[in-house]
């Protein structure tokens, strides 16, 4: 462990330098009175004891109260690795056990927990689940057993009730939420649904599966549902795992998986600000790895050696003489050090996080909170295992991988020699592995002709790329992850204009490179040129999208929107960085996809909902967005903040078959509205929804009468809300609710009030935001000092204070204030600036402080500016301007 400390030194610690700690012991003061007075033990005993009516509630309460208590017993010297892994460990079974349960009862109540089973992999498999990290598991079910109505398939189903465990244990609410579920270690995810039968789960296993899959069952168990059915199937499997023959099959297994661990993750890995704890030189994945792969080669023969958890295992392999003291003694201090460090950077903020900050002030913090006096200190305590285990590691790596790439292929040696890549042997030995056929996308000989047809013509682009290591390590996820690539490569190969834009994505924009690793097929959208042509509004988004999902069952409708959804945010990011189009208009697509989706989800699950529940008299509800998806102008990156609203019916009740009085009725319609478009479904998720913004934010009901959110807001409400409601703008709803909202909102606009107060509450609570959400470097256009909060305050005081411009869209709000005077005449051009800054940064450099090379250029050249010296220049003429504009407001 790190430096402990007692009971007031570990809470402040926590309090000081743990935003998410420090929230969670405001939410649980019990936790921390029983931490201090009776140790962390206890602490624990008490977050396992809360309960709830209601699961989801219970679960994610108990979540919260945990996470507090193992922190403070870790941070305090009370739990050591072992313990605080293991608490976690032990909740997520048995939350996953309760999800699985509460899902059966909702379709088959009374119906017991059988027939389906939770095979936990990973850190949970192996009880070593760390601070913030998802569960990985393969749903499996026995078709016979399964408890489901007379009408319903079994595989229906079991698809079925493994979505409402899912949505149970990782849809966030008020309360949190429970654990990040990770499916796709299932056989053939891409292709396959989220629960398979476990007789196809075995057939895979015994025929089809590959040396990375044996891998990760080293450390496979039961975690929840049908032990005698997990039992069944782990015992079934065990020969594909563990096989009693020592072949050169086996050491050519280990050392091409030692090669992928490495090569797939070695740009940018070296140890200091920066390095990944997990997937680095040296880091906790080449620790797990060394491990497993002696129990690979020993572990058919002697049973003792399979041990899941990565520390018994080293002991294990110590006592049978297949680690020296030494180096059982290096693996397991270093482990622990580097788990240990992972969990302090984790338990800054609940992310789930590998890395070792790059920016000085947050690498500062987590050195303090580890219990460091400076961060060269802490980084000290971790550097010379990190090279330990790098050294040991390469006694696994093939010493032929780079002989074994043929010398044929000039083009290729060539397209390779420019590049410039910062490991020229790494990226051989990509190749070389690749060449061996064992990536899930060249098991067959048409696919790696194809490959090696498309693979000159691939690596020419990506020597011409903008960061030419990234795109190709980047470009590896997808030649691993795809199922089939006959059709992709030859598509690469045909269209080299198609492999240039693909490396662009691979080499600025992270995030469509995970997309496209997800779902190689959206490359072929590109083709259609139609995919580059401006969006149509939100309402014919809507109607496109209303065709298709009418004609699906309700699950199957919110699977299909969000690959459609998918489809066009992609194609929008592809044009944001092809550098053809104004940023700004992107931000309007990105603002018409969601509100078209808003429209359409929004119907069709108000049509559901009426069937059980039936209607009420009155203009119905209304749904209201504000942020910048009231003004238009979303990132790639944006929640959508909203609001419910309703008409007030005269029925007590409504007309359906489970009639609800009003105030039920549209809560729980708008929770199901919401949960339309925030839960993940095998398609991944849509949005993060926000809806804070409401009378009595989290504490008030998610759903508010339109009379009584008028009523507030004259009487009730604080300044800042009166501000977000400059750029509010009803979305949903009739016709006629739409008219009410913005009646209300033209007599909150219109409300005779004390000009002084409302500068003086803004300058203050501008004050209180600089605080809370401090700038993130010297490059945060958005929170900086005359960035676009300081702007947006700027504007809005303005709106509210000369009731004028008055428009939620924030370019045609600043253009109608200077032309009445209210506003520098750079405003408007300022503002436009800063706003196509933020939607290409959020795009191609969401977490970074000072963006890499090819993200400036790129930022540059979509902005339209020559170099990056040139836009930081105008950027910051910008940023002083607004930020004399705010205290000109602020102090008038």
């Amino acid at each position: 462990m790190d430096r402990p400390g007692d009971a007031e030194t570990t809470l402040s610690r926590a309090r000081d330098h743990a935003p998410f700690l420090r929230g969670a012991m405001e939410r649980s003061p019990d936790i921390v009175e029983i931490f201090v007075n009776e140790g962390a033990d206890c602490a624990v005993a008490a977050a396992l004891a809360r309960s709830e009516e209601n699961v989801a509630v219970e679960l994610r309460r108990r979540r919260d109260a945990l996470a507090l208590a193992v922190a403070l017993g870790d941070l305090s010297g009370q739990f050591d690795l072992e313990t605080s892994t293991r608490h976690l460990s032990d909740f997520a079974d048995r939350a996953i056990d309760r999800a699985l349960a509460a899902a059966i009862d909702e379709r088959m109540p009374g119906a017991p927990l059988e027939g389906i089973t939770a095979i936990a992999l990973g850190k949970l498999g192996s009880r070593e689940l760390n601070y913030s990290s998802d569960v990985d598991l393969i749903l499996l079910y026995d078709p016979e057993r399964l408890p489901r109505r007379a009408q319903d398939d079994a595989a229906q189903a079991a698809m079925r009730i493994s979505r409402e465990m899912v949505r149970l244990l990782q849809e966030r609410t008020t309360e949190g939420y429970v654990a990040r579920v990770d499916l796709r270690l299932r056989p053939a995810s891409e292709v396959t649904p989220i629960a398979l039968p476990v007789s196809a789960a075995i057939s895979h296993y015994e025929s089809a599966a590959l040396g990375w899959e044996r891998a990760a069952f080293i450390r496979a168990r039961c975690a929840a549902g049908d032990a005698l059915l997990g039992s069944q199937f782990l015992e079934a499997v065990q020969p594909f795992v563990w096989r009693r023959a020592l072949d050169f099959g086996v050491i050519e297994e280990i050392g091409s998986i030692a090669a992928r661990v490495r090569d797939h993750y070695a740009s940018g890995q070296t140890f200091g600000p920066g390095y990944d704890l997990k997937r680095g030189r040296g880091g906790i994945r080449e620790v797990e790895f060394s491990v497993q792969a002696l129990q690979m080669i020993h572990g058919g023969r002697d049973p003792t050696l399979r041990t899941a958890a990565t520390l018994d295992s080293i002991v294990a392999l110590n006592q049978k003489g297949h680690l020296d003291r030494d180096g059982a003694a290096m693996l397991a201090e270093a482990y622990r050090r580097l788990r240990t460090a992972e969990h302090r950077i984790q338990m800054v903020d609940d992310r789930q996080t590998h890395e070792i900050p790059r920016d000085e002030a947050a690498l500062q913090n987590v050195a303090a909170l580890a219990g460091w006096n400076t961060v060269s200190s802490w980084l000290d305590w971790l550097r010379g295992h990190v090279e330990a285990v790098a050294s040991g590691f390469n006694k696994l790596m093939p010493n032929d991988a780079v002989a074994v790439l043929p010398t044929d292929s000039e083009k290729l040696d060539r397209a390779l020699a420019r590049a410039g890549l910062e490991e020229r042997d790494g990226a051989l030995r990509l190749i070389a592995q690749w060449r061996t056929g064992r990536a899930r996308s060249l098991r067959s000989s048409a696919a790696r002709s194809a490959f090696e047809a498309m693979l000159p013509t691939m690596i020419e682009a990506i020597a011409a790329a903008p960061d030419p290591g990234h795109a190709l390590n980047r470009f590896a996820d997808i030649v691993d992850g795809i199922p089939s690539g006959v059709n992709f490569y030859r598509l690469l190969e045909a269209r080299p204009e198609l492999a240039r834009l693909l490396a662009r994505i691979l080499s600025t924009a992270p995030a469509l490179a995970h997309q496209l690793a997800r779902r190689p097929a959206l490359l072929d959208g590109l083709l259609d040129r139609s995919m580059f042509d401006p969006l149509p509004d939100a309402e014919t988004f809507a109607a496109i999208l209303g065709e298709q999902l009418d004609a699906l069952e309700y699950d199957m409708a919110l699977d299909r929107v969000r690959a459609l959804v998918g489809e066009k945010r992609f194609a929008l990011g592809v044009q944001l960085i092809d550098g053809k189009h104004d940023p700004l208009d992107i931000a309007k697509g990105y603002a018409r996809v969601a509100e078209g989706v808003i429209l359409a989800l929004g119907e069709r699950t108000r049509r559901e909902f009426e069937i059980t529940h039936g209607k009420f008299d009155g203009h119905g509800l209304v749904i209201v967005g504000l942020g910048r998806l009231g003004g238009e102008a979303l990132t790639h990156a944006s929640d959508l903040d909203i609001i419910f609203l309703y008409d007030m019916p005269t029925a007590e009740q409504s007309d359906g078959p489970r009639p609800l009085g009003p105030t039920d009725y549209y809560n729980r319609l708008a929770s199901r509205i919401s949960a339309a478009l925030s839960v993940p479904t095998a398609r991944g998720p849509l949005y993060e929804v926000d809806t804070r913004l409401r009378p009595q934010g989290t504490q008030g009901s998610l759903a508010v009468s339109m009379d009584a959110f008028a009523a507030y807001q004259r009487s009730e409400a604080w300044t800042w809300e009166h501000l977000a409601l400059c750029r509010a703008r009803p979305i949903f709803g009739t016709e006629a609710g739409q008219m009410k909202v913005h009646g209300i909102l033209a007599d909150i606009y219109g409300t005779d009030r004390d000009v002084a107060k409302l500068r003086k509450d803004a300058a203050a609570m501008r004050e209180e935001m600089m605080v809370s959400k401090p700038p993130q470097g010297a490059l945060d256009i958005k929170l900086g000092a005359g960035g676009l909060v300081d702007l947006e305050f700027a504007v809005h005081v303005t709106q509210l204070a000369t009731r004028e411009g008055l428009d939620p869209d924030l370019a045609r709000a600043t253009e109608l204030l200077a032309e009445a005077g209210h506003a520098p005449q750079s405003l408007p051009a300022d503002n436009r600036l800063l706003t196509a800054m933020l939607v290409v940064m959020r795009l191609i450099a969401p977490d970074t402080k000072k963006p890499a090379r090819a993200a400036r250029d790129l930022l540059a050249e979509v902005t339209g500016y020559p170099d990056w010296d040139a836009l930081l220049e105008a950027c910051q003429q910008a940023r002083q301007r607004i930020s004399d504009y705010w205290e000109k407001v602020r102090h008038a």
